[in-house]
């Protein structure tokens, strides 16, 4: 039988030492070494962080550079075109993302003279900024203890401290992953080093054992895009990206897809705030 989480007894101080020094001392052997992990510029580090967001690091060290390159700080981001902004993103799945960057762009480049705040509240306030970004960004930009808890962090603390047990709520394992972030400073190991000394181990049990994270409450497997809802959201967007001003019966004419669909998925895109629809229901990418 699976070992229930109330069986478990939590680590003490000591115990929770002992397991930071150890990952700290794998995490060395196992670091690697991405452009994003070489800054502390803190727009630099928030846009790694937002790519990261359910996309693979392979995937992500192909855009973030063309992506700084183009949009080199908020206040940039912020002044382009939507269009401009989609386009860059397309590849990375998930445009809500790129669209809420863009939107936490303007406000902090119209009320914070362009700068990110430093404080995990204030972040957290931002579109698409969640706990997990949250607390990355005070760990990578600033070098602040954080309770940063992602899927390959998660799988540490799973595998070391509970065992087999199924149904692990995160709340539990937040308790341990905030008391090793107040205690990794104590053992002279600062907050960027323990969060990617966490990520690399967690990179490596995931490659070596049967993933642990499935063992998490909150685990779910990413549906299959091919399709999907997603899919026909991405294709359609594509498609007014590429070529502005069709009507709907024209994108779904060229798209494949039933007039009823495309329909549904425009409106949608519309009240996200993706798309703008002209009078003569012509689609075109917001500005």
């Amino acid at each position: 039988m699976p070992t229930t989480v109330s069986s478990i007894s939590a680590p003490n101080d000591a115990e929770l030492r002992r397991f930071i020094v150890r990952v700290s001392a794998e995490g060395a052997r196992l670091y690697r070494d991405f452009a994003w992990r070489r800054t502390r510029d803190p727009y630099a580090v928030l846009v790694s962080e937002v790519m990261l967001q359910q996309t693979q690091t392979a995937r992500v060290t192909r855009y973030w550079g063309a992506w700084m390159e183009r949009f080199p700080t908020l206040d940039a981001l912020a002044g382009a075109s939507m269009a401009d902004v989609l386009s860059a993103w397309q590849g990375l799945g998930y445009n809500r993302r790129a669209l809420a960057l863009k939107r936490a762009a303007e406000i902090l480049s119209e009320t914070c003279g362009g700068q990110l705040p430093r404080d995990e509240k204030a972040l957290r306030a931002l579109p698409g900024i969640g706990p997990s970004t949250a607390a990355g960004m005070m760990a990578f930009a600033w070098g602040e203890p954080a309770a940063y808890l992602e899927t390959n962090v998660r799988a540490v603390f799973l595998h070391e401290f509970f065992g087999e047990a199924d149904d692990v709520s995160d709340r539990e394992v937040l308790a341990l992953v905030e008391r090793c972030a107040t205690l990794a400073p104590e053992e002279g190991i600062d907050a960027r080093s323990w969060n990617y000394a966490l990520l690399d181990v967690g990179v490596e049990l995931k490659r070596t054992l049967s993933n642990p994270s499935r063992r998490s409450k909150h685990h779910t497997r990413q549906s299959a895009f091919e399709g999907s809802h997603r899919q026909k959201r991405s294709a359609l967007l594509q498609a007014v990206l590429a070529d502005p001003g069709q009507s709907t019966e024209q994108l779904a004419e060229a798209s494949g897809y039933p007039f009823e669909v495309c329909d549904d998925v425009l409106e949608e895109l519309l009240s996200e705030g993706f798309l703008e629809r002209a009078r003569d229901g012509a689609w075109q990418v917001a500005p």
